[in-house]
């Protein structure tokens, strides 16, 4: 397959965002991610059909400030788009194995990009909307969280983040989701919201995320994202914010 970074020149810092993302439709699903304030770090999420039954979606954070991350948000973005098509698109794929070569297109667009360590924990996922399952890797990200009738369960790391190691790879297992179980992710300004400003170190952190999570049982993505952010907010209300805070979610509604 054709490599994205064919120089090892450094690239110049592009002076525009990474492309909007419109999430897509998708049926029987509700999907939607939302984030709080001006965005001053690395957060990034994106989505994008892949296939009539695929959908990719992913939630990344890499290390560093806006102005200093935005050439790897777009090269990411590029691999994350290009290479999600040409993998997942065809019907008699092992998604596990598509899953863990995008990632390591992106780990090894990151280090080539940067010319050196980049970190960038990241959490892509694949949801098909035929057998409502999700293939997924979490690449050091904050654990995601999967709401269903059982409870709570947390799909934890299975890989380093991306950008540190040019031979790291990260396994991709899937879940089934039944309807009405919901999948969260927050980035980890999200997290670590409050310790900052706390003489004694309290922060909302995952806990707080699951509790509330378990408090919000709606079936539209954003209401969902906007609860956690709002509830985050209202626990470390300075001004501005440390870190970037977003929140992504799809839901099975039927």
């Amino acid at each position: 397959m054709r490599s994205l970074f064919r120089s090892r020149v450094p690239k110049p810092i592009p002076t525009v965002e990474p492309v909007p993302t419109v999430f897509p439709k998708i049926e029987g699903a509700d999907i939607a991610a939302v984030f709080a304030g001006k965005r001053v770090a690395g957060d990034f999420y994106d989505s994008v059909r892949v296939s009539p039954e695929r959908v990719l979606f992913g939630l990344l954070d890499v290390a560093g400030r806006r102005e200093d991350t935005r050439s790897a948000l777009t090269a990411a973005q590029e691999i994350f788009r290009n290479f999600g098509k040409e993998l997942f698109s065809r019907p008699d794929i092992n998604e596990s194995d598509a899953m863990t070569e995008l990632c390591i297109r992106i780990n090894r667009g990151l280090l080539e990009l940067h010319q050196g360590v980049r970190s960038c924990p990241a959490f892509v996922a694949c949801y098909h909307e035929k057998f409502g399952t999700l293939c997924y890797t979490n690449a050091g990200h904050t654990p995601g969280l999967l709401r269903d009738s059982t409870g709570i369960a947390q799909l934890a790391s299975t890989g380093l983040p991306l950008g540190l190691f040019s031979h790291a790879t990260c396994e991709a297992p899937t879940v089934g989701l039944e309807k009405g179980a919901a999948v969260l992710l927050v980035s980890r300004g999200v997290i670590e919201c409050g310790a900052d400003n706390d003489k004694s170190g309290n922060e909302f952190g995952l806990e707080g995320v699951k509790h509330l999570f378990l408090a919000t049982p709606t079936n539209r993505a954003q209401a969902l994202c906007v609860s956690i952010l709002d509830a985050a907010g209202r626990f470390s209300p300075e001004v501005p914010l440390c870190d970037d805070r977003t929140a992504l979610a799809l839901v099975r509604t039927a």
